[in-house]
């Protein structure tokens, strides 16, 4: 059984790698296309057809780039298409969702602090909100306020907001944060397989039907680009919170995740107002970093304090005779920095939100004690409590045969 949790560990180490790669070649080509057709400029001399074209260098190499709006006369030998960056990226973190939130949900998952339902509960709550998210957003594109895409970045806005404050009501903060990027970049990805990716397919095949492609389909799949691009930092900060409690263990951080959104918004403004060539709006960074002040005042709002008491989940690791020796290590050599107010010099906040002063708490987080202290010495940090050998030894004694047995 002690067994599992590291093969499980691994598994996620797996996982996030491979959901981190395809991430970086997701974002990597939207940011760059979307540079590139911004850059574009428009000649006399450019084919029937075309747009506009840019001259690059890299690599040592010039290259010299023309878009066509709708799609040129004759089909081109060889295509590339740019859609599987995106659905692995997607999968993968999906997946992740599974072995980290869904498989832990206990821990990371539910609060029953906050709300006080069962792990299947949570789990199908996850569930829906994902999917009813995406079908909510596309019928608003469809609709007669989808034709102005300003109105309609809004209305997104509006929403997004709106789910940041029903996750911080159901699921924790660490996995409201979470869930608010997977949440987003589930419209992203749907974007891209439901609209973008078969809008390209219908324009090569009138291209090889020798039919002309209507310019309606081009058209939609760049308004839903334009919304994946405002939408990637805000992404990229949900799905790194988890390392940040100031962010998303207070009171308001459903306030701190609509602010984020906002500083996407800025950010991504200055860069393509810059690669349109309209100029340098250097007003969006003041902007930014005054959203950045606010975040930072409003993370200052106190958690509120949990309960002692052992959730029925990890009950067995209270129970099991090592315990009381385990809780006297921690407390010895974790709580000085794993407190609500830690007495480490230079900390205000407990490493990633986690604490071990009470015996839930110890108990919550066993397999993380288990794998940080007891099979590596990766806590403390530097060894800087000097944790023995005999301790970390007792530690793993206390998880293995704590895991091998069934809760009462």
């Amino acid at each position: 059984m002690y067994e599992y949790a590291i093969v499980w560990e691994w598994l996620a180490f797996a996982v996030r790698w491979l959901h981190v790669i395809t991430a970086i070649a997701w974002i990597g080509s939207s940011f760059y296309f979307i540079a590139l057709d911004l850059g574009l400029v428009k000649r006399p001399h450019l084919p029937v057809g075309a747009y506009g074209e840019e001259w690059q260098v890299h690599g040592g190499g010039f290259y010299h780039i023309q878009k066509y709006l709708v799609a040129p006369a004759m089909m081109p030998e060889h295509l590339t298409w740019f859609k599987w960056e995106a659905y692995t990226t997607w999968l993968s973190g999906f997946a992740l969702l599974c072995l980290v939130y869904y498989g832990g949900a206990d821990l990371f998952l539910v609060d029953r602090h906050v709300l006080d339902i069962s792990s299947t509960t949570a789990i199908l709550l996850s569930l829906a909100s994902l999917g009813i998210g995406w079908l909510f957003y596309d019928l608003l594109c469809k609709s007669p306020l989808g034709k102005n895409t300003w109105t309609l970045m809004g209305l997104l806005y509006v929403a997004l907001v709106a789910m940041a404050w029903g996750y911080t009501q159901i699921f924790t903060g660490r996995a409201a944060f979470l869930h608010l990027g997977a949440f987003t970049a589930t419209i992203m990805s749907a974007n891209v397989f439901f609209i973008i990716m078969p809008n390209q397919r219908i324009v090569v095949a009138d291209l090889i039907a020798g039919r002309t492609p209507d310019p309606k389909y081009g058209a939609i799949a760049k308004q839903r680009s334009l919304h994946n691009n405002y939408l990637t930092l805000p992404v990229i900060f949900f799905m790194l919170s988890n390392h940040y409690p100031l962010a998303f263990a207070t009171a308001y951080s459903w306030i701190i995740a609509a602010l984020v959104f906002l500083m996407g918004v800025t950010i991504r403004h200055w860069f393509n107002t810059t690669h349109a060539r309209k100029g340098r709006p250097t007003w969006t960074w003041l902007v930014t970093v005054l959203l950045f002040i606010l975040i930072m005042w409003l993370s200052t709002a106190p958690k509120l304090p949990g309960t002692a008491a052992v959730s029925p989940a990890f009950t067995r690791f209270a129970e099991n005779a090592h315990f009381p020796a385990v809780r006297d290590t921690v407390s010895t050599r974790c709580s000085m920095c794993h407190a609500a107010e830690p007495v480490y010099e230079g900390l205000v906040r407990a490493p990633k939100g986690v604490m071990l002063e009470n015996d839930g708490e110890i108990a919550a987080h066993a397999r993380e004690i288990y794998l940080q202290a007891g099979r590596s010495h990766a806590m403390p940090p530097g060894n800087l409590t000097d944790m023995t050998a005999d301790e970390r030894a007792l530690i793993a004694a206390w998880f293995e045969s704590a895991a091998g047995t069934t809760t009462r």
